[in-house]
């Protein structure tokens, strides 16, 4: 009988995951500066909403919410052009 020839196969498959897991442990690493990055973008980006809700959306750097918020759907409606 022959012995069987898939351990080769296996072992070259154990040493791709391993070396894949350990790239990603790499990346972790220097990509780790900031964990919170995604966090503080989005309360950035959530108190400037708030801001120009509070001015009715007409001050500068208000514009891109025009068209995503003035709408029935939304239950925000403003006349941007008075």
């Amino acid at each position: 009988m022959r012995p069987p020839r898939n351990y080769a196969k296996v072992g070259y498959s154990m040493i791709v995951v391993s070396a894949t897991l350990a790239v990603i442990g790499i990346m972790a690493l220097f990509m780790a500066d900031d964990v919170l990055y995604a966090d503080n973008l989005q309360r950035d980006n959530t108190m400037h909403f708030n801001e120009c809700k509070l001015n009715d959306f007409k001050t500068e750097g208000c514009e891109k919410y025009h068209d995503r918020i003035n709408n029935a759907i939304s239950g925000i409606y403003v006349d941007l052009d008075t």
